[in-house]
């Protein structure tokens, strides 16, 4: 009997957000520090979930930096 599995996706969504100084290095745009949520699903079962916060631009949303969640 073979069985596959894969990976069946990986979402990433915002829990909350502030206005941060700065802009954008590729569109100009203000930034904001948010609080985010990685799922893993594996097989469609929850496998991970990762808390992090990262630098986000706020006109084109594109993570400037990132750091881990203490």
């Amino acid at each position: 009997m073979v069985f596959f599995c894969f990976l069946v996706d990986q979402r990433r969504t915002m829990r909350s957000s502030k206005p941060a100084a700065g802009i954008c290095s590729r569109c100009g745009g203000g930034a904001s520090v948010a609080e985010m949520v990685t799922a893993t699903r594996f097989c469609y079962l929850p496998f991970h979930r990762k808390l992090w916060r990262a630098v986000i631009c706020t006109f084109c949303g594109a993570v400037l930096k990132s750091y881990r969640h203490h």
